[in-house]
């Protein structure tokens, strides 16, 4: 698989994201964009050695336009400037956590866990938390885990949430809005001959703290099927 091409063109629609150079240049698009099929069914293979569930998935399942939706974006670029795969057995669109790869010139990353999750589904996370707290810190505190995950959660509040004990002495776990994790990477990781290898230890850890997730995300999804 030719990584390099990937990035190449990454770097070119960025520097030129307009119609015109798009149309002119829909081979080289189509070019790149199959090189990163053909990484995003490595990976698919790679997760599906350890995560069954998976390996059902083909890289139409996991990958996006490139198109951009402009509607409601002051920023009227036609065209994204990443390739993505978001590798979940319930399909990309799901609140059911997976495994997502990002490759983007200086911006590439791995990450897991949940984006946005509905208000019901966030109390229900921070609920699991607090109820599970010891098998929670037994994986995001592990040094394996740390070592890609050092931070959970983002878009953090101020405050301790609505509904939750004032005094629980973990406070940090439960201020994320959205529960996901972020393990960024340079350029060159995806250039190295073991970075198949490389990306199922991090993937393995996001594994841990999805599947943490999916157990209560799960009886959500089956909540709200039966309202």
């Amino acid at each position: 698989m030719d990584i390099a091409l990937i990035f190449r063109f990454l770097r070119d629609i960025a520097a030129h994201n307009r119609r015109e150079w798009f149309a002119a240049n829909r081979a080289y698009y189509d070019e790149a964009h199959a090189a990163f099929e053909e990484l995003t069914t490595a990976v698919i293979a790679r997760i599906g050695r350890w995560d069954e569930s998976v390996r059902h998935l083909t890289p139409r399942d996991c990958t996006y336009r490139i198109y951009r939706d402009t509607r409601f974006s002051p920023d009227k670029t036609p065209y994204k400037i990443h390739f993505g795969a978001f590798v979940n057995a319930r399909g990309k669109n799901s609140d059911h956590c997976g495994y997502y790869l990002h490759l983007q010139p200086d911006e590439s990353l791995f990450a897991g866990g949940n984006y946005c999750p509905p208000s019901s589904l966030l109390r229900a996370l921070r609920t699991a938390i607090v109820n599970n707290i010891d098998e929670f810190r037994s994986i995001v505190e592990d040094p394996e885990f740390k070592q890609y995950f050092p931070t959970v959660g983002t878009d953090l509040l101020k405050t301790a949430p609505k509904g939750v004990p004032k005094d629980f002495p973990y406070m940090e776990y439960l201020r994320p809005r959205q529960y996901e994790v972020c393990h960024y990477v340079p350029d060159t990781f995806f250039l190295q001959p073991d970075f198949l290898d490389r990306s199922d230890l991090i993937f393995r850890q996001i594994r841990r703290f999805n599947d943490f997730m999916n157990y209560t995300i799960d009886e959500w999804i089956d909540d709200q099927a039966t309202m």
